[in-house]
């Protein structure tokens, strides 16, 4: 039998990593603290009904005890990120893709249902978590251009920064039996997974 160690990879889930957490972030008026998210289906307040994609949470009974219709979240009402932005005096961060959401002083929400660290994780079904750091590095541009470089680094450093991703890279392999999952060792796919997570973290952090 093999050790338990050897299985370790089948439940690594990487969840609620918050970079970078200022002591006064919340309820400190004085200074003004964005939310950034990053993820999967649990943190997803609705991208996945911008993109060509079954994978939604767009039909009832999915939002039927806050929202009362469906909102693209995979819950019936609010999602922890919901939670987090009102404890934190914030309105709902909505969807980055929402059309017409072009306001990020509040920040940002890049979540995506069925997302991984990997690209090929769904790939063609989700905003993986590489094309959310893309999503992210266009809002800092953005921000740079309303509010000037200074306060642009002022407003990023500040800011809050959540992920929940992982738990498709290791869903994924085993239901889509797909060529490039099986290619790999289970030591060299867990290192994909990590690298990929880690890679973007330390862009958000030079930032």
């Amino acid at each position: 039998m093999a050790s338990s160690s050897s299985f370790h990879w089948c439940v690594l889930f990487v969840y609620a990593i918050l970079v970078n957490v200022p002591t006064t972030c919340y309820g400190d008026h004085d200074h003004h603290v964005a939310l950034f998210v990053f993820g999967d289906s649990l943190f997803d307040p609705g991208n996945n009904n911008y993109i060509n994609t079954t994978a939604r949470a767009n039909f009832w009974p999915y939002g039927e005890t806050f929202f009362k219709y469906p909102t693209g979240r995979s819950s019936d009402g609010r999602l922890i990120t919901d939670f987090i932005a009102e404890y934190a005096k914030l309105p709902l961060i909505p969807p980055y893709k929402q059309p017409g959401n072009h306001h990020f002083i509040n920040g940002a929400n890049f979540a995506s249902g069925g997302a991984g660290a990997l690209v090929e994780t769904n790939q063609g079904l989700v905003i993986d978590l590489k094309t959310q750091l893309r999503y992210f590095k266009h809002v800092e541009r953005l921000l740079r251009q309303q509010l000037g470089d200074k306060e642009a680094k002022k407003l990023l450093s500040r800011a809050v920064y959540l992920f929940s991703i992982g738990n498709n890279d290791y869903v994924s392999p085993f239901l889509s039996n797909s060529s490039f999952f099986q290619s790999y060792s289970r030591e060299e796919y867990v290192e994909m997974v990590n690298g990929n997570l880690t890679a973007v973290i330390k862009v958000i952090i030079q930032t």
